[in-house]
């Protein structure tokens, strides 16, 4: 069916299912009896006036019945022009849901608007809902998880793409530049040393030199080198009689003892004053100006260095070109480690009721924040939708579901009127005796 503007009605409206069948032919039954019934006051109250002059006490049914058959008629009256004009006569407020459609339709957005999506209503109704659980036990089971990866990794290179066309890169890379421009090198340095030189692991750096010394007092090249520096600071004479090489020799034997101490004596007096230049260096970066200026001039130094910007280009672009190679491999290994990540995501929130409790109200504020922006136009969609309903389906749709429920009210309107009937002639009755 299509309705009076051209638009082609709701499904729900252009045939009846099941449900709606049944409702109709339950209501048609009930018009039916009530039909009969009121047939059969008429009847009731024809047959009690005309007997009523033999049999007085008829009058009593004659008045109950024809109050009855008044309220029926009343009543049928009432029930029949919520839905068309009552015996297809003109007579104003009849048809009073075709007759208002379009009021109808905008109280009914307004209403649902204002009772059922109120910002109160609608956040009680998200904290009765466990938002974060159905995350965790949805990320917890690895094949979503895996299915999740898959489509992250679709994601990576257009995300990688807008990165680079947005100048989100350079903005990274400038804003990193900056903070590090701001970040103290002196005190950094300091309390790096300060950690580093805890239990005495500095002195493996003076382990290691009195290794290289060592080696470079072995090496025959170096020593050759060696001895022709002290030929030319020996005089001529000396050299004679080979001054040199007993130097040398003399040399190289105490300098390879001294070491041998060194790294055989834990307390040796050449690692205590190591420990004092150490820790001396340190405290001057702590605390002295002229360091911290010194400091502050070689990153400022290092930083305007453009091989810096440079290096951070090639940094991306391999990082990028790895990225976007491995996420087309069968066996990414990104994907993996975000199926992992999912996974294990998703047990550590079921696993923590604080992050869930955080998780959930977040859910909430940015759901009653969405329903409270678009509310207005789910009221809008409802108005619109029902305004282009056919009105003879509208009609029918709502017949259908309460129909039944106002046959009866032609049911109560006899049984009400009779007894009103029955009551006014009685008092009738007592004025007159009296």
């Amino acid at each position: 069916m299509v309705a009076a503007n051209g638009d082609a009605m709701p499904t729900a409206l252009r045939a009846l299912s099941a449900d709606e069948a049944a409702k109709l032919s339950a209501l048609r039954r009930t018009k039916f009896i009530a039909t009969g019934a009121l047939v059969v006051c008429v009847a009731i109250f024809a047959l009690a006036k005309s007997l009523q002059g033999r049999w007085p006490w008829l009058g009593f049914v004659a008045a109950f019945a024809e109050a009855a058959t008044i309220g029926g008629l009343a009543d049928w009256y009432a029930v029949v022009a919520l839905f068309q004009r009552p015996l297809g006569l003109p007579i104003p407020h009849t048809a009073i849901i075709p007759s208002n459609q379009n009021r109808i339709a905008d109280n009914l957005g307004r209403f649902i608007e204002s009772n059922f999506l109120a910002p109160e209503p609608v956040r009680q109704k998200l904290k009765e809902v466990d938002f974060a659980a159905l995350v965790a036990d949805w990320l917890s089971d690895r094949q979503r998880a895996e299915g999740l990866s898959v489509f992250v990794g679709r994601l990576v290179p257009q995300m990688l793409q807008a990165i680079e066309g947005s100048g989100l890169r350079d903005f990274a890379t400038r804003r990193m530049l900056e903070r590090i421009g701001k970040v103290e090198v002196a005190p950094l340095v300091a309390e790096l040393l300060t950690a580093f030189t805890e239990d005495r692991r500095h002195q493996r750096l003076l382990d290691e030199f009195t290794k290289i010394i060592g080696n470079f007092l072995s090496d025959e090249q170096a020593l050759a080198v060696l001895r022709e520096k002290i030929r030319e600071e020996l005089p001529s004479v000396f050299n004679l009689f080979r001054a040199d090489a007993y130097l040398l020799k003399r040399i190289v034997a105490s300098a390879a003892t001294l070491l041998e101490d060194v790294r055989g004596d834990p307390d040796h007096p050449l690692r205590g004053e190591f420990d004092q230049f150490v820790h001396g260096f340190i405290d001057q970066l702590r605390h002295s100006p002229d360091y911290a200026r010194r400091a502050e001039q070689l990153k400022r130094n290092f930083l305007a260095r453009p091989e810096l910007r440079g290096l951070a280009q090639d940094v991306w672009k391999s990082m990028r070109g790895f990225i976007e190679q491995d996420v087309a491999s069968p066996n990414s290994m990104t994907r993996r480690h975000l199926t992992s990540l999912f996974v294990e995501v998703g047990q550590n929130l079921a696993r923590d009721p604080d992050i869930r409790a955080d998780m959930n109200a977040g859910f909430v504020v940015a759901l009653a924040s969405f329903v409270e922006s678009q509310k207005s136009g789910v009221s809008g969609f409802i108005s619109e939708q029902v305004k282009r309903w056919d009105l003879g389906q509208l009609t029918r749709l709502i017949e259908i579901n309460i129909g039944r429920d106002l046959q009866y009210i032609r049911f109560n309107g006899m049984l009400i009127g009779g007894l009103a009937g029955l009551a006014l002639y009685s008092l009738e009755l007592l004025v007159l005796a009296n």
